[in-house]
């Protein structure tokens, strides 16, 4: 397996071609259980599997800022992670702690987004699950049966980060 350091991240793959042992169970797993991913069948969520990496964070790291390029959507795989959203000089703690299963990072999926309009920050060590956003969004195009339902959980999400910011 190809390992990389990302922002103190060490990488791992998870998908179901070449991925093996714990780092396959965790990722493929968590993607199971992730409520985000509910409406997809098993095979379907396998097929997001390989576009993924597992990656570990130390304690009191960030995964992402404000500011830095959109890449990968994220699946909470293991540790506890604080979301903080920001926009201009406003900032708020909406979906505030992120725990196992919960997504984030969901610019990653919106079209036009070059620049992370919030924090992810490690309050514990943490693994994650980093799905391109690139080739998901490919995935998800070609095949309107993921598609679908991954912008209908999207657009909850965003509802609710929404009703959370506003509310401060």
């Amino acid at each position: 397996m190809e390992e990389r350091l990302t922002r103190g991240a060490v990488a791992r793959g998870i998908g179901l071609a070449g991925a093996s042992g714990a780092a396959a169970d965790t990722g493929i797993g968590v993607l199971d259980q992730a409520r985000f991913f509910s409406g997809l069948a098993p095979a379907q969520r396998a097929r997001i599997g390989e576009l993924a990496t597992l990656r570990s964070f130390p304690q009191d790291t960030s995964i992402y800022l404000v500011g830095d390029p959109v890449e990968d959507f994220y699946v909470l795989a293991e540790g506890t992670v604080r979301f903080t959203l920001g926009l201009g000089k406003r900032e708020t703690s909406a979906g505030e702690i992120i725990r196992r299963g919960d997504v984030f990072g969901w610019a990653a999926l919106v079209e036009g987004h070059s620049q992370r309009i919030a924090t992810a920050y490690c309050l514990t060590a943490s693994e994650v699950v980093a799905i391109s956003g690139k080739r998901l969004l490919e995935l998800m195009e070609r095949d309107h049966s993921i598609g679908y339902p991954l912008m209908k959980a999207l657009a909850a999400l965003l509802t609710s980060e929404l009703v959370a910011f506003a509310a401060g």
